[in-house]
């Protein structure tokens, strides 16, 4: 028998609309499972056994009687810690929060549990998605499922080591410099940051206004079309939000993209910092898979990756410190050491800089959005190689070594996904990025999908 827990969404929702199977049957089994196998990443903070139960009842008396509300019907899901859950404590992995309960759901709670989603609880995350795992916060380190001396990727760690290790079908996470695509490609699952402005914010702990996006991790590229098919529209609460026509993602998985045109971003992952050869090999292989399913992929030089590293960078620390600058004056004890250091360097952030960052982050824009004329899409690494070990003490200021590969998308705006191109001889994941104009997510998953059904990466999962 098929073990549940290692179906894809898309695959569970047509056994569901069969009745083959039914949603208290999956949560159950993910209940089991998190049970016996999460004590070994402590991936969850909070289970809510006893609401999943009630969700997929419900959802399988509704299916029973002919009503089906949609892709994420009777799926089991998790949530990263900063997004508030009304009667289910919101910690962002923080002192400061550790008994916070909200009243009411996140506006993206909202629409999953309205689609029929089964929620099986909160998972760990950086605090407040900017800080490190470190001994002096409330709850423990998530670790890789792949090895769990590594670190997962941050900041939405529990999601994609929760999603890998098959504790639930799929998790939302938050992307301001890469915090979606990290752990995806860290932890070997697929993920993807929306355009900014198309998934609300509203109830979802900020850490940078200007940057924040909310999104998916799942196991496949389909499963994250789908889970955005629910989450994408504008919410009049969200001063971000964008009005954007309704699109199918689920429908775009299935496109061909035999003529599509990739521009692909080598300058970045192979100049003076270079990933390990066995993610430019997977890399390689990737671009020949997506020339053999008729896409044509070019070299094109974008502006250096230092600077919208250094751009995202300073964005984050000035627009993160004046979040939380009042409760790091009035209660510094309760934030981790590394978390409450990196909101400090904010302040000495002046205006002008600051400004001038932003007018810098328009031509950046500019710039890419020139590069990729008359291309689709962009493609390059998705991180540099193998995760770091978990060591004492962690770097305050990590983003002083490389720059980071996912920095490009979050300071332009646009969609891009993590994909699965093989694993390295160390065992970990190899992965690439694509990256479309905006509110173009239906091309960026079109290429992803037809990637993933012509490659068998998707059948190997972490030994727990």
């Amino acid at each position: 028998m098929t073990d549940l827990t290692t179906l894809s969404i898309a695959d569970a929702g047509r056994l569901m609309a069969r009745g083959e199977i039914t949603s208290s049957a999956l949560t159950d089994a993910f209940l089991k499972r998190i049970e016996a196998v999460d004590h070994k990443i402590a991936s969850f903070i909070t289970v809510t056994a006893d609401v999943a139960r009630a969700a997929a009842r419900q959802a399988d008396m509704e299916m029973k009687g002919g009503v089906r509300r949609g892709p994420m019907h009777g799926i089991p899901f998790a949530l990263k810690d900063i997004y508030e859950t009304a009667g289910i404590r919101t910690t962002g992995h923080s002192h400061l929060k550790s008994d916070y309960v909200p009243v009411i759901d996140a506006e993206t709670v909202r629409r999953l549990k309205d689609a029929g989603g089964v929620l099986l609880g909160k998972v760990g995350t950086h605090e407040f998605a900017n800080g490190a795992m470190t001994p002096d916060q409330p709850f423990p380190a998530v670790l890789n499922p792949w090895n769990t001396k590594h670190q997962p990727g941050g900041s939405s760690s529990g999601s994609g080591a929760a999603v890998a290790a098959a504790l639930c079908m799929g998790a939302m996470g938050s992307d301001t410099g890469g915090s979606i695509r990290n752990p995806a490609g860290y932890c070997g699952t697929a993920g993807i940051k929306p355009t900014y402005g198309l998934v609300s914010r509203c109830g979802i702990f900020p850490l940078a206004f200007s940057l924040d996006t909310a999104g998916p991790l799942a196991w496949t590229v389909e499963d994250c079309a789908l889970m955005l098919d629910v989450l994408a529209g504008h919410d009049p609460n969200d001063q971000g939000s964008a009005k954007t026509a309704k699109v199918d993602y689920g429908a775009a998985c299935h496109r061909p993209i035999k003529g599509m045109r990739i521009a692909l971003a080598r300058s970045w992952y192979e100049g003076k910092d270079s990933v390990t050869a066995d993610m430019k090999k997977g890399i390689d292989e990737a671009v020949r898979v997506l020339k053999d399913l008729g896409a044509e992929v070019e070299d094109v030089v974008f502006p250096d990756i230092w600077d919208y590293h250094i751009c995202g960078r300073v964005i984050i620390t000035t627009e993160a410190h004046a979040i939380h600058r009042q409760d790091v004056i009035a209660t510094p004890e309760k934030f981790g050491y590394t978390t409450r250091r990196r909101f400090q360097l904010g302040a000495f952030i002046s205006a002008e800089q600051y400004l001038s960052t932003l007018r810098f982050r328009r031509q950046l824009t500019l710039d890419t959005r020139a590069c990729m004329r008359g291309y689709d899409l962009v493609m390059t690494a998705n991180h540099w190689g193998a995760p770091e070990t978990f060591e004492e003490p962690q770097p305050i200021f990590h983003f002083l070594g490389k720059p980071s590969l996912t920095m490009p998308f979050n300071v332009t705006g646009q969609p891009a996904a993590t994909v699965c191109c093989g694993f390295g001889s160390d065992g970990f994941p190899l992965s690439f990025q694509l990256a479309g104009h905006a509110f173009d997510e239906a091309s960026v998953f079109a290429a992803g999908a037809a990637y993933e059904r012509a490659t068998s990466f998707r059948s190997k999962r972490p030994s727990l």
